[in-house]
C-alpha cells in the first residue's frame, strides 16, 4: 500500500484516487478488518485547516479541542464530549467523523449487504435492536454520527475543495444505483464548516452505557429566535431532521426496534425544554 502526504490542495488534486486519512480512528479499523481494499493512503493532515476562528471550524480540529472551546455552540461541544472515549477524541477530526461508516454489526462483519452492493439487508430480518426507525427500507443501517446531528441542528455548511453545500445536502439516502449515505466525490476533501450560532442549543444522547457507546437515539436541538431546529442520530441511515415530535409518527421500526420512537418522544420534550 503506497501512503501520499500532499502539502497542499495542489498537491492533492495531483495524488489521484485514495482513501483519506487524517486521524484515522475509523479509517485504520476498516483496514484492519479488510472491509475496503485500497492501494494508495492519502494523509490529510497538512492540507485540512485544524483550529476554531468565530464561526467557522477547520475540519482538521479534533473533537476534543470542540467539545472545550466556548466559541462552539453547546448542541456541538454536548455532542462532541459524547462521542466515542477521550482517547478517540483526542484523534478523530470533526471532517472524519461526518464522513465515518456505518456501525451496522452485519456491514462491518462484511456481510453481502445493500451497502456492499448486495441486494438485501441483513438487519431487517436478523437482529436490529440498535438500527433505523426511518428510511429503513434498503437499509436498516443507523448513522452514528453525534455531532453531525448537532450540526444539523444547527443548520451548519460544509465547505470542501470543490464546492460548498449544507449539511442537509452532504448526506444522502443510499439507492441502487449510488450505494453511499455521504453525497461527495471518493477524492473530495471536507476543510471547514461554517456553524451559526443559536440563541441557544443542546445535544441529549440515550445510550447502553453511561459513557463511550453510541447513540441508541441522539436528539439535537438547536433555537434561532423563535424557530426550533431538530437533529437527530442512531434512527436513520442519515441525520436525520424532524420539524417537531410529530414526525415521529411517520417511522416505520423494525419488530425489535420500536421502543426508540418513545425515547425519541423523550428526549425531543426534554431538548425543547431545554432551549426555551
Amino acid at each position: 500500500m503506497k501512503l501520499l502526504q500532499p502539502s497542499s490542495l495542489e498537491e492533492l488534486d495531483a495524488a489521484g484516487p485514495g482513501l483519506l486519512l487524517a486521524g484515522g480512528t475509523d479509517v485504520v479499523p476498516i483496514l484492519r478488518n479488510k472491509l475496503i481494499d485500497v492501494d494508495t493512503l492519502v494523509d490529510i493532515r497538512a492540507v485540512v485547516p485544524r483550529g476554531v476562528d468565530g464561526t467557522r471550524i477547520g475540519a482538521g480540529t479534533t473533537l476534543a479541542e470542540l467539545e472545550v472551546d466556548p466559541q462552539i455552540p453547546a448542541a456541538l461541544r454536548e455532542a462532541c464530549a459524547s462521542a466515542a472515549s477521550p482517547q478517540l477524541r483526542a484523534m478523530g477530526t470533526i471532517g472524519g467523523n461526518l464522513r465515518q461508516a456505518t456501525r451496522c454489526w452485519y456491514w462491518r462483519m462484511h456481510y453481502p449487504c445493500f451497502l456492499h452492493g448486495g441486494d438485501r439487508c441483513y438487519a431487517q430480518t436478523g437482529v436490529h435492536r440498535e438500527h433505523s426507525v426511518f428510511a429503513n427500507d434498503r437499509t436498516a443501517s443507523a448513522h452514528p454520527s453525534d455531532p453531525a446531528a448537532a450540526l444539523l441542528a444547527l443548520n451548519a455548511r460544509v465547505r470542501t475543495n470543490r464546492r460548498e453545500l449544507s449539511i442537509s445536502e452532504l448526506y444522502r439516502l443510499p439507492t441502487n444505483d449510488n450505494r453511499d449515505v455521504v453525497a461527495l466525490d471518493y477524492d473530495e476533501v471536507i476543510l471547514d464548516l461554517e456553524v451559526p450560532t443559536p440563541e441557544a442549543s443542546t445535544y441529549l444522547k440515550a445510550m447502553d452505557r453511561q459513557k463511550y457507546a453510541f447513540a441508541l437515539v441522539g436528539v439535537a436541538a438547536a433555537r434561532f429566535g423563535t424557530d426550533v431546529r431538530l437533529g437527530l442520530s442512531g434512527v436513520a441511515p442519515i441525520p436525520w431532521a424532524l420539524d417537531s415530535a410529530a414526525g415521529l409518527d411517520d417511522a416505520t421500526p423494525l419488530p425489535d426496534n420500536a421502543y426508540k420512537i418513545q425515547i425519541a418522544r423523550a428526549l425531543i420534550e426534554r431538548a425543547l425544554e431545554a432551549v426555551g
